[in-house]
């Protein structure tokens, strides 16, 4: 099976996505294809990295995944050696992107167990009218098509790093923020359970998010834990704690970002109260 996934910042108004689809059966109508997202933020490659992260250990081995964000190769930008397309092996999976950020996203403290350059870039500028189509289309059926890496790339030992703010830890109090909304408006943050677990020691505690105007104390299993309606916080399938309205959405009723106010970045603050404390951390704000 040659399976193929592609996560872009298209959209789906324009002709982009069709485009890259059809120079993919053009070139071999045996693969199949699986959108994860083309509704990427426009450039923001560490929200396609946030993403992929999210389903990419549901694929089988010999699965390439097409970044098509932020494509554009750079050459010799502010003196540094630019950015090109690459390829990423991880466990036993091929990721294809330009190096401009996503890699080091993408993987956070995991290492590489391959990391390459896409030969031959510059030798056809014509590439650069549609780099995701032109670029990083050829380089994914060659590897579905089992084509030799060391034939058309060079190995490489670093790959930046796009910005990515992690949670603040201090005594009793974990500062983080909204990461990632999805289409619901539920509000997923970059704090995951096992910090959470960790920090806490199972102590009481309150998430305070929206400037303090709206809190919880309490993290359910599941939505349907709290009526409908209800605002709710669970630890998501990715363990990362999701901020939400039980069975709303911003296309009906309205979801946590809608009904909140909520939006990436935002601060989420979760305040422990040891046991035996005469006061709690929020009485001190």
């Amino acid at each position: 099976m040659k399976l193929l996934t592609l996560t872009s910042d298209f959209g789906l108004h324009d002709h982009y996505v069709a485009s890259l689809k059809a120079s993919i059966i053009r070139r071999d109508a045996s693969v199949q294809m699986i959108d994860i997202s083309h509704n990427i933020i426009p450039f923001d490659t560490a929200q396609a990295a946030y993403v992929l992260n999210s389903c990419f250990s549901e694929f089988v081995e010999g699965t390439v995944h097409i970044i098509a964000v932020d494509s554009e190769p750079i050459v010799h930008f502010g003196g540094h050696d630019g950015s090109f397309p690459c390829i990423l092996e991880l466990n036993g999976q091929f990721v294809i992107s330009t190096d401009n950020g996503f890699f080091g996203a993408f993987l956070g403290e995991r290492m590489p167990d391959q990391f390459w350059r896409i030969d031959d870039i510059l030798s056809n500028p014509k590439l650069f009218k549609f780099p995701s189509k032109n670029m990083l289309v050829p380089a994914a059926i060659d590897i579905l098509n089992g084509k030799e890496l060391a034939t058309f790339c060079s190995p490489q030992e670093t790959y930046k790093k796009a910005y990515m703010s992690l949670p603040k830890v201090e005594e009793n109090l974990i500062v983080g923020h909204i990461a990632y909304i999805d289409s619901y408006g539920n509000s997923i943050t970059n704090i995951d359970q096992e910090l959470f677990e960790r920090v806490g020691k199972n102590h009481p505690y309150t998430i305070f998010f929206r400037k303090k105007d709206y809190y919880l104390d309490v993290i359910s299993n599941s939505y349907n834990e709290v009526p409908p309606g209800e605002r709710v916080c669970i630890f998501n399938e990715n363990r990362f704690l999701e901020i939400a309205i039980n069975r709303g959405a911003n296309l009906g009723g309205g979801g946590a970002e809608k009904l909140f106010g909520l939006k990436k970045g935002d601060q989420v603050r979760i305040e422990f109260m040891p046991r035996g404390s005469k006061e709690t951390l929020h009485e001190l704000f």
